[in-house]
């Protein structure tokens, strides 16, 4: 008979905080267009402030030329973004283990699994489409999120092998 492991207390915590972030991809991804829009059009106006300084100086035709690839890349940015978060809390709920081991490529599955049910059920809303390019910003997000957090548990691990050699 396999031997049972049991969740540590922070495997738990991260247990949790990826479930909150599936809740988050999923309430986001059944907003319509037009709400979909207005939020990131939010995020996409302080973009451009930052980033296009002369943008009330340029045309109408330039401005409407920025918003669109401004708007673009906020969108796939928050793809990006909120898959990192949940790649990184599926890793510290995995556990501690090799970068390369069954339990990496498993987290780097489950997150493009999670973006494949996720653009489907965004083909649902109305006015949005399922879109082969943000299961793989999706994926690619999951997979920076799991890498961070084997940086952080190497960090940790250095740092806890000091602390116990010093003592």
């Amino acid at each position: 008979m396999p031997k049972r492991t049991r969740l540590s207390r922070t495997q738990k915590v991260f247990l949790l905080l990826t479930l909150a972030v599936m809740v988050t991809i999923f309430c986001l991804s059944a907003q319509d267009a037009s709400r979909s829009s207005q939020t990131s059009s939010r995020l996409t106006g302080l973009f451009i402030k930052i980033f296009f300084t002369d943008y009330d100086s340029c045309s109408p035709e330039k401005q409407q030329e920025l918003w669109g690839r401004a708007s673009f890349i906020v969108r796939k940015l928050a793809h990006f973004s909120i898959y990192t978060a949940l790649g990184f809390c599926a890793s510290f709920t995995a556990g501690k283990r090799k970068a390369f081991s069954v339990k990496s490529l498993c987290v780097v599955i489950f997150g493009f699994l999670y973006a494949c049910s996720d653009e489907f059920h965004q083909s649902f809303s109305a006015g949005r489409s399922c879109e082969f390019r943000d299961m793989m910003i999706d994926t690619g997000g999951a997979f920076t999120g799991m890498l961070i957090s084997l940086v952080l548990m190497a960090i940790t691990a250095l740092f806890v092998r000091k602390r116990r050699k010093s003592e």
